[in-house]
This record gives C-alpha cells, sequence and structure tokens, in this order.
C-alpha cells in the first residue's frame, strides 16, 4: 500500500480503504440515488404485492409500508450518523463495541449474507438477458436447453456477462459505484412511468388495487403488524452497514435529508407504482403477474423489450451493488488489511458468488430458509448491540485512532470484547429459533424486532458499569475538546 500508515496503527487494523474517510462527496444526491437504486429492484417491486399474501387488504398494506418504512427511516439514520461523525466503514465501527479483532465475526456474518445474494441477485439480472438474446437472436434457443451444473449454456453466459459488468464497477472502487448510482435509480423510475402509463391505457384506467392474498392464520392485527416488521427486515443488510456509504458524507444533514428522500417518500411512491402496474396486468392480460420483467416481455414492440429488460437488468445490478457488493468488499478487508483491500475483497466475493451457483441456492428452500434465514435473524442483535454501544453507552464518544490500533481502548481482551460475544450468543439463539422453528411460526416475522431488542437489553445491562467503557469514553472526550490532527479526518464534518 502507498498510503502512509499513521503513527501507532497496526497493518493489521488498517489500510486506506478501511482508514476514515478524507473525501465527502457523497451529498444528497448521491445518498438519494443510493436509495433509488437499492429499492428499484426486482425484489424491491414484488415486495409490496407480496405483503397481500398476508390476508391484508389495499389500505392495510399500505398503512403497514407508511409505519415500516418510517421505522426503518429513523433507525438508518442511527447507522448513517454513526458513519458520517467517525468516516469508517461498519466492520471498523464494529470494532467499537466487539474488540479490534472481535468486529470479525460481525462482519463475516454480513458477508456471507450479501455474497450469496450477490450470487443470486447476479443471476436473477442475468434471466433479463436471456430474454434480451432470445429475442433479437432466436436461433439462441438451442443453448438453453442443455444443462451444466443445473443452468443451460445460455444462462451461463448471460450470468457471467452480467457477473463480470459488476466487477467492471470495481475500477476505481466506491467513486465509480457513486457515479454508477447517480443514474441508475433514477433510469428505473423512468421506465417505471412509462409501465404504468401503458398499462393503464390498455385497461382503460379501470383496475381495482385490492389484490388477491391469502388468509391471515393469525388474524389481521397479527397480519399488520407482521407485514410492518418484514418491512424492517427487508432493509436489514443496510440498517447495519449504510455507515460504509454515509461515512462520505460530508454533514448529517445530507444523510437525514437523503433518507427521508429516499426511504418513506421514494419506498412508498415505488410501492403504490408497483401494486399499480400488478393489479394492472390483471385486467389487461386476464392474470396477475408478479415479475415486471415478464409484463415488458409481452408488450408487442421490440423496443420495448429491450428497454425494459436492460433496465431492470440495470436496476438488479444497482441493488446488488449497494446491498451485497460494497459490504462483503469492506468486510473481507478487514480480516486482512495489509493483504486485500476493498477491490481484493470485491474480486473474492464475485469469485465466492460465482463458485456456489446461485442458481442452486435460490431453487432449494432448505437453503433459502435455513441458512439465509437464519444468517438474516443474527443481523438484528448485531445492530441491537453496535447501536446500544455507540449510543447509549459511549453517547458517540469514540476515540477514532485507536480502532486500527492493536493496544488501546477497543483491544478488550486479545481484541476480542467478551461482553458483546455474550449479549449476541444470548440474542441470537431466540433470533433464530423464531425465526426457524415452524411452531413458531406467528413469531417468525418478528425475529429482527426480538434479536435487537434482547441484545441491546443484555449488552446494556452487563456493559453499563464496565470500567473500561468510562476511561475510553473520557479519553474520547478529552480528544474531541482539543482535536489533533487524526481526530479531525476521522469525527468532524470535513
Amino acid at each position: 500500500m502507498s498510503h502512509v500508515i499513521p503513527p501507532g496503527a497496526s497493518r493489521r487494523l488498517y489500510n486506506e480503504d478501511l482508514a476514515p474517510a478524507e473525501h465527502r462527496s457523497w451529498g444528497f444526491y448521491s445518498l438519494f440515488a443510493m436509495w433509488m437504486s437499492d429499492i428499484h429492484s426486482l425484489g424491491g417491486y414484488t415486495f409490496a404485492a407480496g405483503l397481500f399474501a398476508l390476508g391484508l387488504g389495499a389500505w392495510q398494506v399500505f398503512l403497514a409500508l407508511v409505519v415500516g418504512i418510517v421505522i426503518v427511516f429513523v433507525l438508518m439514520n442511527f447507522s448513517g450518523y454513526a458513519g458520517q461523525k467517525t468516516g469508517v466503514p461498519y466492520p471498523v465501527l464494529a470494532r467499537i463495541s466487539f474488540g479490534t479483532f472481535g468486529a470479525n465475526l460481525p462482519a463475516l456474518i454480513r458477508a456471507l449474507v450479501a455474497i450469496a445474494w450477490y450470487g443470486i441477485q447476479t443471476w436473477l439480472a442475468s434471466r433479463a438477458v436471456i430474454i434480451i438474446a432470445l429475442e433479437l437472436w432466436p436461433g439462441l434457443k438451442g443453448l438453453a436447453g442443455n444443462n451444466f451444473l443445473g443452468e443451460s449454456l445460455l444462462g451461463w453466459l448471460a450470468f457471467l456477462l452480467m457477473w463480470s459488468l459488476q466487477l467492471l464497477l470495481l475500477r476505481n472502487g466506491m467513486e465509480t459505484i457513486r457515479r454508477f448510482q447517480d443514474w441508475a435509480g433514477p433510469a428505473v423510475w423512468a421506465v417505471m412511468g412509462l409501465l404504468v402509463v401503458y398499462i393503464l391505457i390498455n385497461a382503460g384506467w379501470n383496475i381495482s388495487l385490492d389484490l388477491p392474498g391469502g388468509n391471515s392464520a393469525w388474524g389481521t392485527t397479527h397480519a399488520f403488524f407482521a407485514a410492518t416488521a418484514l418491512t424492517v427486515t427487508y432493509f436489514s443488510t443496510l440498517l447495519l452497514n449504510f455507515c460504509d456509504f454515509s461515512r462520505f458524507a460530508p454533514t448529517r444533514k445530507a444523510v437525514r435529508t437523503a433518507n427521508l428522500w429516499g426511504l418513506p417518500v421514494n419506498f412508498i411512491a415505488f410501492s403504490v407504482v408497483s401494486v399499480v402496474v400488478t393489479a394492472g396486468t390483471f385486467k389487461v392480460y386476464g392474470e396477475y403477474i408478479y415479475d415486471p420483467v415478464e409484463i415488458v416481455g409481452r408488450i408487442d414492440s421490440i423496443w420495448a423489450l429491450l428497454l425494459g429488460a436492460v433496465t431492470f437488468a440495470v436496476a438488479t445490478l444497482g441493488i446488488n451493488v449497494v446491498a451485497n457488493f460494497v459490504s462483503p468488499s469492506y468486510d473481507l478487508a478487514n480480516v486482512w488489511p495489509s493483504r486485500i483491500d476493498f477491490k481484493r475483497g470485491g474480486l473474492i466475493s464475485a469469485l465466492i458468488a460465482l463458485v456456489i451457483t446461485p442458481w442452486n441456492l435460490f431453487n432449494s428452500p432448505v437453503v433459502i430458509n435455513l441458512f439465509l434465514g437464519g444468517l438474516g435473524a443474527l443481523l438484528g442483535p448485531l445492530f441491537g448491540i453496535i447501536m446500544v454501544d455507540y449510543y447509549l453507552l459511549r453517547k458517540q464518544h469514540v476515540l477514532v485512532p485507536d480502532l486500527f490500533k492493536e493496544q488501546g481502548y477497543y483491544t478488550y481482551t486479545h481484541g476480542w470484547n467478551r461482553k458483546a460475544v455474550l449479549s449476541f450468543v444470548v440474542s441470537a439463539v431466540p433470533a433464530v429459533v423464531l425465526a426457524l422453528v415452524p411452531v413458531f411460526g406467528a413469531f417468525s416475522a418478528f425475529s429482527w424486532f426480538i434479536g435487537a431488542l434482547v441484545a441491546v437489553a443484555v449488552h446494556y445491562l452487563i456493559s453499563r458499569n464496565d470500567t473500561s467503557l468510562a476511561e475510553s469514553i473520557a479519553a474520547a472526550a478529552a480528544e474531541e475538546a482539543e482535536p489533533g490532527p487524526g481526530q479531525e479526518a476521522g469525527s468532524r464534518t470535513q
């Protein structure tokens, strides 16, 4: 690394990508566009319509979405403010509570979830490529029938194309990603707007917004709160690592304003549009179509097909980069900073996502429910511990340079904070049990909340009288009162 290591920092904990952000170029628009890229995806499109399956009516689904996304907005600000103030990415922020080396536990859990979904989202994006290819070159149908490791030759080619395009975004690290997000999110809005107009015109401007749903097994009230909780859980990955982006924000206001417009306003608008289009397909085609790529494929125009398929491929790349690419790049760099930087971390993530043949993961209910469902339940406890430690226990007083020292205030016992690990185990067990054991089905939608709240209570109770905690707070407060060069770069608005 050409970057000069600050005095006292360890090569085992420090590299240029993990260091406090020096250039704060992610203003309001870049963060807002990031949220558009995250929400404007095939998953985001089907999410709102999927809530009708809980047995709710249109107004109940809408109200659940509003309540849920407002909760997300509040919680996301906590993560965003911490990143903006300290200037460090998620795995380094986790060092505050878990210890300089113990932070690899929450980092690698988040990375595993991200890499699995990175592969799956890349494969889903390749479906749009196949539609384009078969429309332009019908002769390729011969390549769609053979099979290698569960996928056709055409499927492999489409997947590798999408896989390679995402690696191009690594060229200049986060700056290239910022430029990509700046236009990707708005592009999807433009096409969705055209799709809404097309469907409404063909439906005679007369559709019913009550989509067919299931029966609420535990009553309408339970279904409403479950829908609200699922809305929060949908954003559980970025609740942990939004600081990977907000660390580049110039001010708290930029973070807060971007979150307001990108989450409640944009998410609700996109959800309403998704429901309108899905409802309209019944009037136009005689059946409810939940996949926008399929809707576009039914439009009798090669240009509409190309525009729609390309846009939804870009949309899937957008959410993949935001939710599943940036995080493991930092998380893996945190494991071995002297050898793995952000770009190498991203390359390793992509290679793992390729090797696991993600279509086989996606098509296996056992893997999706047990592996990803179980790992997802662990994200609530991690969020609870990190946030209660930063806001309630430390009151935001952090000695940023010590996050990169082997002997500092965040070393604890050989780099591990045993109290944070204990809090995690105690809160993770009920969260995973509630998420996976069928007899607790009524509580499964709430596993993120239950895990997070148990973690907050346990970690606060066993850590509040810790003398080393009080010492680190006093040292950080003294440093903030007379900021030095290191603290200037890490903890103050640039």
